[in-house]
């Protein structure tokens, strides 16, 4: 490609309203422009990107057996529901009417339109199992969309959705799509993990997420020092402990007039954090309320907490009348000294002894309130968040924190959809199975933000060689030289040409710039190779080729088989 026939637009300037590198490093080098909040055009140099990304997820589906289709991004409500999900999805999804009055929804996802299309073709055991995946626009009505195309209100994802007989073909295919996205984020080229995570509004009996590895990502994930384990920080278990210790201290009633948090009443006290307790109280399953005990450094993980089944889902704190009403209290002073109602504590606080805690009257705690002896044994359970320094779950080596960016997410579904919706195949007796189902995301547009979070420094862009818009960016100087103008650019356009012969991804900066603003450029849109021609190198028939992420420069021969041996 010739820069001078190609809308290249690029800005000294960081854009003041994008708050994170990858948003203005794709509006500075012109790779996306804003058209509203949350919605983005994708320009030239950004699609190159952008159907990189799509051939290399592509290819791979393909490879792993995966059949393409295309659906319609509008949907009718009917479909959702059917499924129960109208409702659940909340206001995230855009809902709209056409002129008959009729509603629909632009799709945030699909399982519903494929459930409905597989429910019309596939009869027999003998058309399962199959996986059709797709790459298309979705709409999700962000509340604060941010960070450019990192979380827009429109995006590319490819999606699929896969169909079997029974749990076990559908673990077989998981673990074909489990190698399969491992093989994408691979070729893409970044540093990833695959995290245990939590199915959300999709469901799921199991589900991972693929992270990658980035200062701005919004996920917080927990990963092992020593073993394999990873997770996100929402789904990571925590480890069971042994058993408290027998009481050593006299529970004392102390007085903290202002002192309402765990933090206050360790700082009156000069207690460490770790030997307080506070309640959380919370709406239970079969009605009632119960008491979540967790240690006064942790925090509670309500997906955890709502996984429980004696706790209400979703999680629903207790209002103050009834916190009242059930301990005879206001909030601030609660804790589990003749147990008011029933209580859950975490392995942690479970583990507790000679601890702090609320004396159910105002403006009062207790000191040396142990299990047993002042508060009944509660049961012990996972229910807080893991922090850097526990144990990992896998037993080997202890968790370390780091931020990622999803890129990626595999669901094993089961029956949720196709129960839902009244989906049927023959089996071998032709007798009715209601089929398992799978799916399995990755957000194209947003993967394309999340490797330029990882892959950046001070003058710009680091793109991988497989996805950036060109490989190599040839650089002729001084062809404002009478004499020597025409060498090269004799030597440029022959470079060129070969390395398109080659099946390169060349582009030719011929729009008439000095060296340091085609420097600038190329640096900034993260050309992986830079070739520079000019006289004084051709005098020694050498050109001048710089890695991108190199320190300098370096000379090499004046052929085209000496730059397709440095892009080996």
């Amino acid at each position: 490609m010739r820069l001078s026939r190609f809308p290249l637009s690029t800005s000294k300037e960081t854009p003041a309203d994008a708050a994170i590198v990858s948003h203005q490093l794709m509006l500075r080098g012109g790779f996306i422009r804003q058209l509203g909040s949350g919605l983005y055009s994708w320009m030239p140099i950004g699609l190159r990107v952008l159907h990189k990304i799509e051939n290399i997820v592509r290819e791979e589906m393909n490879r792993a057996g995966a059949a393409e289709v295309l659906m319609p991004s509008i949907h009718p409500a009917e479909l959702w529901q059917e499924s129960g999900r109208w409702q659940v999805m909340g206001d995230e999804m855009l809902r709209l009417k056409d002129r008959h009055k009729n509603e629909f929804c632009y799709g945030p996802t699909h399982e519903e339109v494929i459930t409905f299309h597989v429910r019309q073709d596939l009869r027999s055991y003998r058309q399962l199992p199959v996986n059709y995946y797709q790459i298309q626009t979705k709409f999700r009505d962000e509340r604060r969309p941010r960070f450019g195309v990192m979380r827009a209100r429109e995006f590319i994802m490819k999606d699929a959705y896969s169909f079997h007989m029974d749990a076990a073909s559908l673990a077989a295919e998981y673990e074909n799509m489990r190698a399969a996205y491992s093989k994408i984020f691979t070729r893409v080229g970044v540093e990833f993990r695959i995290v245990k995570a939590d199915g959300g509004a999709i469901g799921g009996s199991r589900t991972e997420e693929f992270h990658i590895l980035a200062q701005a990502g919004e996920d917080l994930l927990a990963v092992s020092d020593e073993g394999d384990y990873a997770a996100n920080v929402e789904a990571a278990e925590t480890l069971p402990q042994p058993a408290h210790g027998a009481a050593s201290e006299t529970l004392t009633k102390v007085a903290t007039p202002y002192q309402k948090t765990c933090e206050d009443v360790a700082k009156l006290l000069k207690l460490p954090l770790a030997r307080a307790l506070k309640l959380i109280v919370v709406k239970g399953a079969e009605g009632g309320l119960i008491a979540l005990a967790i240690r006064g450094d942790h925090e509670l993980n309500t997906i955890k907490a709502e996984k429980h089944p004696k706790i209400a889902a979703p999680l629903s704190l207790a209002s103050d009348a009834e916190i009242q009403a059930a301990f005879g209290c206001v909030p601030g002073f609660l804790g589990p000294i003749e147990n008011k109602i029933t209580v859950i504590a975490d392995y942690a606080a479970a583990a507790l002894s000679d601890f702090v805690c609320g004396a159910n009257e105002a403006g009062f705690h207790v000191t040396g309130a142990n299990w047993g002896r002042d508060a009944a044994e509660p049961e012990a359970a996972d229910l807080r968040m893991i922090v850097e320094g526990d144990p990992s779950p896998d037993g080997r080596g202890t968790i370390k924190l780091y931020r990622g960016i999803e890129g990626g997410h595999i669901f094993q579904l089961g029956k949720k959809y196709t129960k839902a919706m009244n989906v049927t195949v023959l089996d071998v007796n032709q007798q009715p199975v209601t089929p398992e189902m799978g799916c399995y995301g990755i957000g194209v547009s947003r993967m394309a933000a999340a490797v330029i979070e990882q892959r950046n420094d001070a003058n710009g862009i680091l793109w991988p060689d497989a996805i950036a818009p060109f490989r190599v960016i040839v650089c002729p100087i001084g062809l404002d030289k009478a004499d020597t103008a025409a060498a090269v650019k004799g030597a440029a356009e022959t470079l060129y040409a070969e390395l398109l012969a080659a099946g390169v991804d060349v582009a030719m900066d011929d729009r008439g710039l000095r060296p340091g603003e085609m420097f600038k450029d190329a640096d900034l849109i993260g050309i992986p190779h830079r070739i520079v021609i000019g006289a004084k190198g051709l005098a020694t028939q050498q050109f001048e080729y710089k890695r991108r992420d190199a320190a300098a420069a370096e000379l090499i021969a004046a052929t085209t088989a000496a730059v397709l041996e440095k892009l080996a």
